[in-house]
Protein backbone atom coordinates (compact mmCIF):
# COMPACT_ATOMS: atom_id res chain seq x y z
CA UNK A 1 0.00 0.00 0.00
CA UNK A 2 2.99 2.30 0.89
CA UNK A 3 4.61 1.32 -2.10
CA UNK A 4 1.75 2.32 -4.20
CA UNK A 5 1.28 5.77 -2.45
CA UNK A 6 4.45 6.73 -3.37
CA UNK A 7 4.41 5.63 -7.07
CA UNK A 8 1.31 8.14 -7.37
CA UNK A 9 2.99 10.93 -5.85
CA UNK A 10 6.02 10.21 -8.15
CA UNK A 11 3.53 10.05 -10.56
CA UNK A 12 2.05 13.63 -9.51
CA UNK A 13 5.13 15.29 -9.60
CA UNK A 14 6.46 14.05 -12.88
CA UNK A 15 3.82 16.84 -14.03
CA UNK A 16 5.99 19.40 -12.43
CA UNK A 17 8.71 20.84 -14.45
CA UNK A 18 11.17 24.39 -14.32
CA UNK A 19 13.03 24.49 -17.76
CA UNK A 20 15.91 27.52 -17.36
CA UNK A 21 16.60 28.82 -21.24
CA UNK A 22 17.65 32.03 -22.72
CA UNK A 23 16.70 34.24 -26.05
CA UNK A 24 18.89 34.05 -28.89
CA UNK A 25 16.76 36.08 -31.25
CA UNK A 26 16.75 39.25 -28.49
CA UNK A 27 20.67 39.74 -27.92
CA UNK A 28 21.34 43.28 -26.25
CA UNK A 29 23.43 45.39 -27.65
CA UNK A 30 26.22 44.56 -24.87
CA UNK A 31 25.75 41.25 -26.35
CA UNK A 32 23.87 39.40 -23.26
CA UNK A 33 21.01 37.53 -23.77
CA UNK A 34 18.11 37.59 -20.86
CA UNK A 35 17.27 34.62 -18.82
CA UNK A 36 13.75 33.51 -19.11
CA UNK A 37 11.97 30.63 -16.87
CA UNK A 38 9.14 27.97 -18.08
CA UNK A 39 7.17 26.41 -15.19
CA UNK A 40 5.04 22.99 -16.51
CA UNK A 41 2.32 21.69 -14.73
CA UNK A 42 0.45 19.38 -16.19
CA UNK A 43 1.35 19.89 -19.83
CA UNK A 44 0.07 23.99 -18.78
CA UNK A 45 3.07 26.28 -18.49
CA UNK A 46 3.49 29.66 -17.85
CA UNK A 47 6.89 31.99 -18.88
CA UNK A 48 8.60 33.58 -15.99
CA UNK A 49 10.68 36.46 -17.01
CA UNK A 50 13.98 37.00 -15.07
CA UNK A 51 16.07 40.41 -14.46
CA UNK A 52 19.75 38.27 -15.12
CA UNK A 53 21.99 39.04 -18.38
CA UNK A 54 23.69 35.56 -19.71
CA UNK A 55 26.07 35.67 -22.11
CA UNK A 56 25.26 33.20 -24.93
CA UNK A 57 28.74 31.75 -25.37
CA UNK A 58 28.92 30.19 -21.85
CA UNK A 59 25.12 28.68 -21.77
CA UNK A 60 24.64 25.37 -21.91
CA UNK A 61 21.02 24.62 -23.34
CA UNK A 62 21.37 20.81 -22.53
CA UNK A 63 22.04 21.60 -19.13
CA UNK A 64 19.95 24.74 -18.95
CA UNK A 65 22.43 26.48 -16.68
CA UNK A 66 25.82 28.33 -17.11
CA UNK A 67 29.41 26.76 -18.09
CA UNK A 68 32.64 27.92 -16.30
CA UNK A 69 33.65 29.34 -13.57
CA UNK A 70 33.08 33.22 -14.81
CA UNK A 71 31.69 35.80 -12.81
CA UNK A 72 28.25 36.02 -15.08
CA UNK A 73 28.57 32.08 -14.60
CA UNK A 74 28.16 32.07 -10.90
CA UNK A 75 25.98 34.72 -11.22
CA UNK A 76 23.09 33.13 -13.50
CA UNK A 77 23.66 29.51 -12.17
CA UNK A 78 23.04 30.90 -8.44
CA UNK A 79 20.33 32.99 -9.94
CA UNK A 80 18.96 29.41 -11.34
CA UNK A 81 19.16 27.91 -7.73
CA UNK A 82 17.89 30.58 -5.87
CA UNK A 83 14.61 30.68 -8.61
CA UNK A 84 14.06 27.06 -8.88
CA UNK A 85 13.98 27.04 -4.92
CA UNK A 86 11.28 29.65 -5.04
CA UNK A 87 8.99 28.06 -7.23
CA UNK A 88 9.51 25.00 -5.88
CA UNK A 89 8.56 26.25 -2.36
CA UNK A 90 4.83 28.24 -4.14
CA UNK A 91 4.25 24.79 -5.65
CA UNK A 92 4.01 22.85 -2.35
CA UNK A 93 2.42 25.70 -0.64
CA UNK A 94 -0.28 26.59 -2.85
CA UNK A 95 -1.12 22.99 -3.77
CA UNK A 96 -0.90 22.06 -0.03
CA UNK A 97 -3.54 24.91 0.77
CA UNK A 98 -5.50 25.08 -2.63
CA UNK A 99 -5.77 20.82 -3.27
CA UNK A 100 -4.62 22.04 -6.69
CA UNK A 101 -2.10 23.57 -8.51
CA UNK A 102 -1.80 25.57 -11.92
CA UNK A 103 1.57 27.43 -13.66
CA UNK A 104 -0.23 30.77 -13.35
CA UNK A 105 -0.73 30.20 -9.94
CA UNK A 106 2.96 29.13 -9.29
CA UNK A 107 3.55 32.31 -11.96
CA UNK A 108 1.36 35.27 -9.88
CA UNK A 109 3.02 33.92 -6.77
CA UNK A 110 6.56 34.10 -8.15
CA UNK A 111 6.05 37.70 -9.41
CA UNK A 112 3.99 38.90 -5.97
CA UNK A 113 0.71 39.26 -7.66
CA UNK A 114 -2.72 37.67 -7.24
CA UNK A 115 -1.71 36.62 -3.72
CA UNK A 116 -5.50 35.89 -3.09
CA UNK A 117 -6.90 35.16 0.40
CA UNK A 118 -6.61 31.30 0.98
CA UNK A 119 -8.69 30.91 3.85
CA UNK A 120 -12.81 32.08 4.24
CA UNK A 121 -12.75 34.86 6.94
CA UNK A 122 -9.63 36.30 5.16
CA UNK A 123 -11.57 36.68 1.82
CA UNK A 124 -14.50 37.90 3.73
CA UNK A 125 -12.16 40.52 5.46
CA UNK A 126 -10.55 41.19 1.60
CA UNK A 127 -14.21 41.44 0.24
CA UNK A 128 -15.32 43.86 3.31
CA UNK A 129 -11.98 46.39 2.58
CA UNK A 130 -12.44 46.64 -1.11
CA UNK A 131 -16.62 47.21 -0.63
CA UNK A 132 -15.86 50.31 1.60
CA UNK A 133 -13.54 52.13 -0.24
CA UNK A 134 -16.11 52.50 -3.05
CA UNK A 135 -18.75 53.71 -0.11
CA UNK A 136 -20.29 56.80 -1.79
CA UNK A 137 -19.05 56.31 -5.56
CA UNK A 138 -21.53 53.08 -6.55
CA UNK A 139 -22.02 51.47 -2.43
CA UNK A 140 -23.72 53.16 0.48
CA UNK A 141 -22.87 52.67 3.76
CA UNK A 142 -25.80 50.70 5.28
CA UNK A 143 -24.71 47.38 2.92
CA UNK A 144 -21.17 47.41 4.43
CA UNK A 145 -22.85 47.35 7.62
CA UNK A 146 -24.50 44.55 6.52
CA UNK A 147 -21.76 42.84 5.55
CA UNK A 148 -19.61 43.57 8.57
CA UNK A 149 -22.73 42.05 10.42
CA UNK A 150 -22.32 38.76 8.60
CA UNK A 151 -18.93 38.43 8.88
CA UNK A 152 -19.39 38.55 12.36
CA UNK A 153 -21.90 36.08 12.73
CA UNK A 154 -19.98 33.79 9.62
CA UNK A 155 -16.48 34.26 12.45
CA UNK A 156 -18.78 33.69 15.54
CA UNK A 157 -19.36 29.77 13.85
CA UNK A 158 -15.86 29.34 12.52
CA UNK A 159 -14.63 30.06 16.37
CA UNK A 160 -17.45 28.59 18.37
CA UNK A 161 -18.71 25.45 16.00
CA UNK A 162 -15.50 24.75 14.43
CA UNK A 163 -13.15 25.87 16.99
CA UNK A 164 -10.50 27.52 15.01
CA UNK A 165 -9.42 30.79 13.82
CA UNK A 166 -10.47 30.72 10.13
CA UNK A 167 -10.85 27.52 7.65
CA UNK A 168 -9.50 26.74 4.59
CA UNK A 169 -11.62 27.26 1.03
CA UNK A 170 -10.64 23.63 0.10
CA UNK A 171 -12.40 22.26 3.50
CA UNK A 172 -15.37 24.41 2.69
CA UNK A 173 -18.67 21.26 1.91
CA UNK A 174 -22.03 20.85 1.92
CA UNK A 175 -22.00 20.01 5.88
CA UNK A 176 -20.28 23.19 6.47
CA UNK A 177 -22.97 25.45 5.02
CA UNK A 178 -25.67 23.28 6.65
CA UNK A 179 -24.10 24.07 9.90
CA UNK A 180 -24.18 27.60 9.40
CA UNK A 181 -27.82 27.67 8.66
CA UNK A 182 -28.41 25.90 11.66
CA UNK A 183 -26.03 28.32 13.64
CA UNK A 184 -27.70 31.25 12.46
CA UNK A 185 -31.70 29.88 13.12
CA UNK A 186 -30.53 28.73 16.47
CA UNK A 187 -27.73 30.21 18.19
CA UNK A 188 -28.74 33.46 16.79
CA UNK A 189 -31.89 32.94 16.49
CA UNK A 190 -32.50 34.84 13.17
CA UNK A 191 -35.45 35.44 11.17
CA UNK A 192 -35.63 33.32 7.75
CA UNK A 193 -35.08 36.89 5.60
CA UNK A 194 -32.26 37.39 7.91
CA UNK A 195 -30.34 33.60 7.35
CA UNK A 196 -31.31 33.73 3.97
CA UNK A 197 -28.97 36.96 3.38
CA UNK A 198 -26.26 35.75 5.32
CA UNK A 199 -26.39 32.32 3.55
CA UNK A 200 -25.98 34.46 0.08
CA UNK A 201 -23.29 36.39 1.21
CA UNK A 202 -21.47 32.69 2.01
CA UNK A 203 -22.42 32.01 -1.68
CA UNK A 204 -20.67 35.30 -2.77
CA UNK A 205 -17.31 35.08 -1.46
CA UNK A 206 -16.92 31.07 -3.07
CA UNK A 207 -17.94 32.73 -6.33
CA UNK A 208 -15.60 35.32 -5.35
CA UNK A 209 -12.69 32.54 -4.58
CA UNK A 210 -13.16 30.80 -8.22
CA UNK A 211 -12.70 33.98 -9.91
CA UNK A 212 -10.03 34.70 -8.19
CA UNK A 213 -8.70 31.00 -8.97
CA UNK A 214 -8.38 29.72 -4.57
CA UNK A 215 -11.02 27.51 -5.49
CA UNK A 216 -11.48 25.32 -8.96
CA UNK A 217 -15.38 24.63 -8.40
CA UNK A 218 -17.90 26.69 -5.95
CA UNK A 219 -18.96 23.65 -3.44
CA UNK A 220 -22.15 25.92 -3.17
CA UNK A 221 -23.25 26.79 -7.38
CA UNK A 222 -25.94 24.14 -7.00
CA UNK A 223 -27.46 25.30 -3.54
CA UNK A 224 -30.00 28.27 -3.49
CA UNK A 225 -31.08 29.66 -0.12
CA UNK A 226 -34.69 29.54 0.96
CA UNK A 227 -36.05 33.14 0.23
CA UNK A 228 -39.28 33.62 2.33
CA UNK A 229 -42.56 34.66 0.73
CA UNK A 230 -42.26 38.84 1.13
CA UNK A 231 -45.20 39.97 2.92
CA UNK A 232 -46.22 43.59 3.89
CA UNK A 233 -45.44 45.08 7.26
CA UNK A 234 -47.99 47.68 7.21
CA UNK A 235 -49.27 48.52 10.71
CA UNK A 236 -53.00 47.70 11.79
CA UNK A 237 -55.40 51.03 10.95
CA UNK A 238 -56.45 51.37 14.33
CA UNK A 239 -52.82 51.21 15.74
CA UNK A 240 -51.64 54.04 12.98
CA UNK A 241 -54.94 56.04 13.91
CA UNK A 242 -53.66 55.43 18.01
CA UNK A 243 -50.54 57.12 16.59
CA UNK A 244 -51.45 59.70 14.87
CA UNK A 245 -53.84 60.84 17.82
CA UNK A 246 -52.45 60.36 21.24
CA UNK A 247 -49.79 62.55 22.35
CA UNK A 248 -46.68 61.20 24.04
CA UNK A 249 -44.04 63.10 25.95
CA UNK A 250 -40.85 62.31 25.68
CA UNK A 251 -39.61 64.68 23.41
CA UNK A 252 -36.83 62.04 21.24
CA UNK A 253 -39.91 60.36 21.25
CA UNK A 254 -42.32 63.12 20.12
CA UNK A 255 -39.94 63.50 16.82
CA UNK A 256 -39.61 60.53 15.56
CA UNK A 257 -43.57 59.97 15.79
CA UNK A 258 -43.26 62.93 13.63
CA UNK A 259 -40.82 61.64 11.48
CA UNK A 260 -42.72 57.99 11.06
CA UNK A 261 -45.90 59.56 10.50
CA UNK A 262 -44.14 61.86 7.58
CA UNK A 263 -42.97 58.64 5.73
CA UNK A 264 -46.57 57.12 6.20
CA UNK A 265 -47.47 60.06 3.96
CA UNK A 266 -44.72 60.13 1.48
CA UNK A 267 -42.94 56.60 1.46
CA UNK A 268 -39.96 57.89 2.13
CA UNK A 269 -37.36 54.97 3.83
CA UNK A 270 -35.10 56.11 6.35
CA UNK A 271 -32.08 56.69 4.41
CA UNK A 272 -33.94 58.51 2.27
CA UNK A 273 -35.66 60.87 4.96
CA UNK A 274 -32.07 61.29 6.72
CA UNK A 275 -30.77 62.93 3.50
CA UNK A 276 -33.49 64.95 2.26
CA UNK A 277 -32.92 68.36 1.57
CA UNK A 278 -34.53 71.48 0.54
CA UNK A 279 -33.88 71.46 -2.42
CA UNK A 280 -35.41 68.13 -3.13
CA UNK A 281 -39.33 69.64 -1.52
CA UNK A 282 -40.04 71.99 -4.66
CA UNK A 283 -43.74 74.13 -5.53
CA UNK A 284 -44.94 73.73 -8.71
CA UNK A 285 -47.07 76.02 -10.92
CA UNK A 286 -50.50 75.41 -9.16
CA UNK A 287 -49.06 75.94 -5.84
CA UNK A 288 -48.99 72.50 -4.49
CA UNK A 289 -45.98 70.77 -3.09
CA UNK A 290 -43.52 68.09 -3.89
CA UNK A 291 -41.01 66.02 -3.05
CA UNK A 292 -38.61 64.64 -5.88
CA UNK A 293 -35.43 62.67 -4.77
CA UNK A 294 -33.52 59.50 -6.16
CA UNK A 295 -33.59 56.73 -3.51
CA UNK A 296 -30.41 55.96 -2.37
CA UNK A 297 -31.44 51.56 -2.32
CA UNK A 298 -31.97 52.23 -5.94
CA UNK A 299 -31.29 55.68 -7.18
CA UNK A 300 -34.67 55.66 -9.12
CA UNK A 301 -36.74 58.85 -8.85
CA UNK A 302 -39.53 59.21 -6.30
CA UNK A 303 -42.12 62.00 -6.71
CA UNK A 304 -44.61 62.52 -4.55
CA UNK A 305 -47.26 65.30 -3.72
CA UNK A 306 -47.36 66.38 -0.38
CA UNK A 307 -50.83 66.41 1.35
CA UNK A 308 -51.45 68.42 4.33
CA UNK A 309 -50.11 66.52 7.21
CA UNK A 310 -46.25 66.36 5.83
CA UNK A 311 -46.77 70.38 5.03
CA UNK A 312 -47.87 70.39 8.68
CA UNK A 313 -44.42 68.58 10.18
CA UNK A 314 -42.31 70.01 7.90
CA UNK A 315 -43.34 73.48 9.24
CA UNK A 316 -43.03 72.78 12.68
CA UNK A 317 -39.18 71.41 12.47
CA UNK A 318 -38.11 74.27 10.08
CA UNK A 319 -36.71 76.68 12.92
CA UNK A 320 -34.78 73.59 13.91
CA UNK A 321 -32.62 73.55 10.87
CA UNK A 322 -28.70 73.90 10.64
CA UNK A 323 -27.90 73.15 7.31
CA UNK A 324 -29.80 72.34 3.69
CA UNK A 325 -31.12 69.32 5.55
CA UNK A 326 -35.03 69.40 5.95
CA UNK A 327 -35.31 67.47 9.09
CA UNK A 328 -31.70 66.97 11.92
CA UNK A 329 -32.58 63.20 11.95
CA UNK A 330 -30.44 61.02 14.36
CA UNK A 331 -28.21 58.48 13.87
CA UNK A 332 -29.40 55.04 12.58
CA UNK A 333 -28.90 52.80 15.87
CA UNK A 334 -30.61 55.57 17.58
CA UNK A 335 -33.43 55.89 15.79
CA UNK A 336 -34.30 52.26 15.83
CA UNK A 337 -33.74 51.90 19.46
CA UNK A 338 -36.26 55.49 19.64
CA UNK A 339 -38.47 53.89 17.42
CA UNK A 340 -38.85 50.47 19.50
CA UNK A 341 -39.53 52.61 22.25
CA UNK A 342 -42.31 54.64 20.78
CA UNK A 343 -44.06 51.35 20.31
CA UNK A 344 -43.57 49.94 23.88
CA UNK A 345 -45.39 53.60 24.76
CA UNK A 346 -48.34 52.56 22.31
CA UNK A 347 -48.25 49.27 23.27
CA UNK A 348 -47.70 47.18 19.95
CA UNK A 349 -44.28 46.79 17.76
CA UNK A 350 -43.03 49.60 15.69
CA UNK A 351 -40.26 49.95 13.26
CA UNK A 352 -39.47 52.24 10.87
CA UNK A 353 -39.74 50.48 7.68
CA UNK A 354 -43.30 50.05 8.74
CA UNK A 355 -44.00 53.67 7.63
CA UNK A 356 -43.23 53.25 3.84
CA UNK A 357 -45.69 50.04 4.24
CA UNK A 358 -48.43 52.31 5.15
CA UNK A 359 -47.91 54.30 2.59
CA UNK A 360 -48.07 51.50 -0.04
CA UNK A 361 -51.46 50.41 1.27
CA UNK A 362 -53.08 52.66 3.44
CA UNK A 363 -52.44 55.44 2.20
CA UNK A 364 -52.15 54.85 -1.66
CA UNK A 365 -53.42 51.20 -2.92
CA UNK A 366 -56.70 50.94 -0.26
CA UNK A 367 -57.77 54.56 -1.29
CA UNK A 368 -57.39 53.41 -5.44
CA UNK A 369 -54.29 55.62 -5.97
CA UNK A 370 -53.24 53.18 -9.21
CA UNK A 371 -50.61 50.97 -9.12
CA UNK A 372 -48.95 52.13 -11.45
CA UNK A 373 -48.64 56.35 -9.96
CA UNK A 374 -48.06 54.22 -6.57
CA UNK A 375 -45.07 52.28 -7.82
CA UNK A 376 -43.42 55.80 -9.22
CA UNK A 377 -44.32 57.41 -6.43
CA UNK A 378 -42.39 54.78 -4.22
CA UNK A 379 -39.73 54.77 -6.93
CA UNK A 380 -39.66 50.79 -7.59
CA UNK A 381 -37.87 49.12 -10.31
CA UNK A 382 -40.71 47.60 -10.84
CA UNK A 383 -44.51 47.28 -10.38
CA UNK A 384 -44.17 43.28 -9.43
CA UNK A 385 -42.38 44.99 -6.17
CA UNK A 386 -45.27 47.53 -5.78
CA UNK A 387 -47.84 44.11 -6.22
CA UNK A 388 -46.86 42.82 -2.50
CA UNK A 389 -48.53 45.88 -0.89
CA UNK A 390 -51.78 45.54 -3.30
CA UNK A 391 -52.19 41.77 -2.67
CA UNK A 392 -52.93 42.89 1.29
CA UNK A 393 -55.33 45.29 0.23
CA UNK A 394 -58.70 43.10 0.89
CA UNK A 395 -60.66 46.22 1.93
CA UNK A 396 -59.86 47.45 -1.19
CA UNK A 397 -61.08 44.64 -3.39
CA UNK A 398 -63.87 44.59 -1.29
CA UNK A 399 -64.96 48.45 -1.85
CA UNK A 400 -63.95 47.72 -5.95
CA UNK A 401 -66.71 45.11 -6.24
CA UNK A 402 -69.57 47.22 -4.45
CA UNK A 403 -68.63 49.73 -6.82
CA UNK A 404 -68.87 47.00 -9.30
CA UNK A 405 -71.76 46.07 -7.97
CA UNK A 406 -73.42 49.61 -8.01
CA UNK A 407 -72.85 49.98 -11.75
CA UNK A 408 -75.95 46.86 -12.31
CA UNK A 409 -73.48 45.57 -14.91
CA UNK A 410 -74.97 42.20 -13.26
CA UNK A 411 -78.14 42.80 -13.95
CA UNK A 412 -78.19 44.89 -17.42
CA UNK A 413 -77.08 41.83 -19.03
CA UNK A 414 -78.42 38.34 -18.89
CA UNK A 415 -76.58 35.13 -19.14
CA UNK A 416 -77.95 32.96 -22.58
CA UNK A 417 -79.43 29.16 -21.56
CA UNK A 418 -79.25 26.66 -23.56
CA UNK A 419 -80.17 22.90 -24.34
CA UNK A 420 -77.36 20.63 -24.29
CA UNK A 421 -76.89 16.69 -23.90
CA UNK A 422 -74.01 14.80 -22.63
CA UNK A 423 -73.07 12.07 -24.43
CA UNK A 424 -71.18 9.33 -22.69
CA UNK A 425 -67.91 8.22 -24.77
CA UNK A 426 -68.48 4.95 -26.60
CA UNK A 427 -66.56 1.96 -25.88
CA UNK A 428 -63.24 1.11 -27.62
CA UNK A 429 -64.85 -1.79 -29.25
CA UNK A 430 -67.69 -0.02 -30.74
CA UNK A 431 -65.41 2.70 -32.30
CA UNK A 432 -63.92 0.10 -34.02
CA UNK A 433 -66.47 -2.05 -35.50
Amino acid sequence: MEKNIENQNIKRRSTFAVLFYINRTKVRKDGMCQLLCKVSIDAEWAQIGTKVSVNPSIWNPDKGRADGRSENAVTVNRAIDDLTDEITGHYDRIKNSLGFITAELVKNAVKGIGQKPLTLLALFREHNEEFKKRIGIDRIQETYDSYKRSYKHLSAFVQEKKGVEDVTLRSLDRAFYDDFELFLRTNRNQKPKTVHEHLYRLKKLTMRAVSQGTLRRDPYCRLHPELPKRKSRHMKLEDLKTLMTTPVEKPQLQFVRDMFIFSTFTGLAYADLKKLSVNDVTQAEDGTWWIHIHRQKTDTLSSVRLLDIPLQIIEKYRSQRTGDKVFNVYNRGYFITLTRELGQVYGFDLTYHQARHNFGTHITLSLGVPIETVSRMMGHNSISTTQLYAQVTDTKVDEDMKRLKSTGFGKQIQLCEEDFIVKKKRGRKSEMA
